[in-house]
């Protein structure tokens, strides 16, 4: 049984009891599905994995904790008529806002937009308990039950805290000492810092772009031709493209994400897990498209040798006491990036199943309320790159960031 607090990353994703942070895992699919495929999936996977079955308490103890509970009711479908093709996005941005708080209903729910032939499935989570590998893995098994409701998927146990992740050489009075030291500078940090009222009151949105197999080659084949990689690749022409139309507001930096089972292999990819490491890439001065990409080609590979992701997870469990100054900064602070990019790479689903097609899958979105909620999640399935680009438009109005985007798609396929 899950009982445990949340671990400081999830307590900043989680960011506090009235404030959602949900990620949409969005599947398109062609063929004739029952509710009754639905139930018996989704049972399923709610039976195989622990956190489905939790809730957070934030009320009974200091901090926010998972509590897993013996009678919680079944995940929820919630089934609408498909009108439109981009219906699948106006809900996704509906699904932003749903708060997960009542501890009898698991954390996730699913959409069903339907439509006669053609339907669009919205897997929703909060952040707090997922990342994209997680979603991922969710629309797989999901579309894998709704071909064969008889398969079974195992279970797993998850982990009682992030001393089951540390190796057994870790020099534990050294670690201790190092966290008091960390967690006396980061008091010190916020308490230097002034404190800021100024937070995104604008409207929250998302943009989309699916680019064909031919184009998609074409960026990939470039990529190839020049020894650089489809994400260092991507990073440039996003840098350069908010360069172009900020001009010296342009931060040239990028957050990028790294998935958390490169580092700890104990974290499986069909585990859900929400702790993502993530590494600063950056544009060098004077040097054109493809330079850059290569340079950051090469940071990126140093930066990745240079993570320590466990004792990553355990240092930040030290940190609990400035997380709610960490969550007002992040509210507060524009932040020296111009965007958090996530390129999730080919996603690994079949496409062909018995009674339905998988036509494609959208990237995720997810709608941060960080004051630089700039946020750009890249995906390819079936040959073809996707790309959802989400914003604030308080921060950067949506026609600026579409600008953005259309001059980056510009950039990789030159």
């Amino acid at each position: 049984m899950i009982k445990r607090k949340l671990m400081m990353v999830e307590r900043i994703m989680y960011v506090d009891s009235k404030t959602p942070v949900n990620c949409v895992f969005t599947a398109k699919i062609n063929g004739e599905i029952s509710e009754v495929q639905f139930r018996i999936a989704l049972d399923k996977i709610q039976q195989k994995h622990p956190l489905l079955r939790a809730s957070i308490d934030h009320k009974s103890a200091k901090y926010p904790f998972f509590v897993e509970e013996k009678e919680i009711s079944p995940i929820p479908l919630r089934i609408l008529e498909r009108k439109t093709e981009e219906d699948w996005l106006l809900e996704s941005e509906n699904e932003w806002y749903r708060i997960f708080e009542d501890p009898k209903k698991p954390m996730v729910q699913i959409v069903w937009v339907k439509g006669s032939a053609v339907s669009e499935i919205l897997w929703v989570m909060p952040h707090s308990i997922c990342d994209g590998t997680t979603g991922i893995n969710l629309l797989r098994e999901l579309c894998s039950l709704l071909d064969d409701p008889s398969a079974e998927l195992g279970s797993y146990q998850t982990f009682s805290s992030v001393d089951d992740f540390l190796p057994a050489d870790f020099n534990l009075k050294k670690n201790q000492r190092k966290a008091r030291l960390y967690l006396i500078m980061a008091k010190l940090f916020f308490f230097i810092q002034s404190k800021s009222k100024k937070r995104n009151s604008g409207k929250n949105y998302a943009l989309h772009r699916k680019l064909d197999t031919v184009i998609s080659k074409k960026i990939v084949d470039k990529c190839k031709v020049n020894g650089i990689s489809v994400h260092s690749l991507l990073c440039a022409a996003f840098m350069e493209a908010f360069k172009e139309f900020q001009g010296k507001k342009a931060k040239g930096k990028v957050i990028s994400p790294v998935d958390v089972r490169n580092f700890i292999p104990e974290i499986k990819q069909d585990h859900i897990f929400a702790f993502a490491p993530t590494v600063e890439l950056s544009l060098k001065k004077g040097q054109n498209l493809l330079e850059n990409a290569q340079q950051i080609k090469k940071d990126l590979v140093e930066k990745m040798g240079k993570t320590e992701a466990r004792e990553l997870l355990w240092m930040g469990e030290n940190m609990h006491p400035v997380v709610d100054r960490m969550i007002s900064l992040l509210k507060s602070s524009k932040g020296g990036h111009d965007i958090t990019l996530s390129n999730m790479g080919k996603i690994d689903i079949p496409s062909e199943y018995k009674n339905f097609k998988l036509e494609t899958i959208y990237s995720p979105t997810v709608a941060f309320p960080w004051l630089n909620s700039n946020t750009l999640v890249v995906t390819t399935y079936n040959q073809q790159m996707d790309f959802t680009f989400m914003s604030n438009e308080d921060f950067l109005p949506k026609e600026d960031a579409k600008k953005i985007k259309d001059k980056a798609i510009e950039l990789l396929t030159s």
